[in-house]
């Protein structure tokens, strides 16, 4: 399934919870129904990110583990 890409975040290296926060940020730019494209590390931000995002009532509509790091895709709600 190819999914549009209306925003990209590479976010490897940044430590929780800025991880969160600028994810957060990038987000609040977008309109409802566009997706977000994250790039994460493993580890404690690929645990924090995809359920904080849910928390705050967004949809992951795909998370692809990619070497050491995932790439989430979030469609904003």
């Amino acid at each position: 399934m190819d999914i549009k890409i209306d925003k990209s975040l590479d976010l490897r290296n940044v430590l929780c919870p800025i991880n969160f926060v600028k994810t957060k940020l990038a987000l609040e730019t977008m309109e409802k129904g566009q997706v977000l494209e994250v790039i994460i590390d493993d580890g404690e931000p690929i645990q924090n990110v995809p359920k904080s995002v849910k928390e705050e009532g967004h949809k992951i509509v795909e998370v692809k583990k990619e070497d050491n790091h995932f790439r989430l895709k979030i469609e904003r709600r």
